[in-house]
């Protein structure tokens, strides 16, 4: 009777530990998925070490509309990161859910259609930030400087890799 105690508590835990590995982190304070992107509303925003304002400042963000990755929340704080990695926490009226996108590869053709056959309506440089339309399994709609098109996921960050948007 013992062995069978054991045996069901090993695989009691085994299938909770599935399960747990199986749902999608949410934020404690929004109960919004984990990790998110946004865009950075303001112009200028301090990236802290810790939530409040009595943390050391790490980093600056200095660029409207930038994407941004968040990884965790506490109170009116996100710890968000950048595509290379840095930053910190920063408050979140300072962040807006506009999603918009960094341009990875210079001279991105955007498409008329999701797809490489297609004809190109324009082409943004390295570093470009655009707005975040549609997205398929592998394409993404952007709009720039009054130009807009479909870019491939892989030449740009601001998005998951399997996320879709309608």
């Amino acid at each position: 009777m013992r062995q069978f105690a054991m045996v069901a508590g090993a695989f009691l835990l085994l299938v909770s530990g599935a399960t747990a590995g199986a749902t999608e982190e949410r934020g404690a304070v929004t109960n919004l998925p984990l990790p998110r992107f946004v865009s950075l509303k303001a112009s200028e925003a301090n990236a802290r070490r810790g939530p409040s304002l009595t943390h050391r400042i790490d980093w600056v963000f200095l660029r409207r509309d930038m994407p941004l990755e968040i990884t965790a929340e506490y109170g009116h704080w996100r710890q968000v990161r950048d595509v290379d990695g840095a930053g910190g926490w920063i408050h979140y009226s300072l962040l807006s859910g506009v999603r918009t996108a960094l341009v990875q590869k210079d001279m991105l053709e955007l498409h008329s259609r999701a797809a490489e056959d297609t004809p190109v309506t324009a082409k943004l440089a390295l570093g470009v930030i655009a707005e975040l339309g549609d997205c398929t399994e592998s394409w993404c709609e952007l709009s720039a400087g009054g130009y807009e098109g479909w870019a491939p996921k892989t030449a740009i960050w601001g998005v998951g890799p399997d996320e879709i948007r309608n």
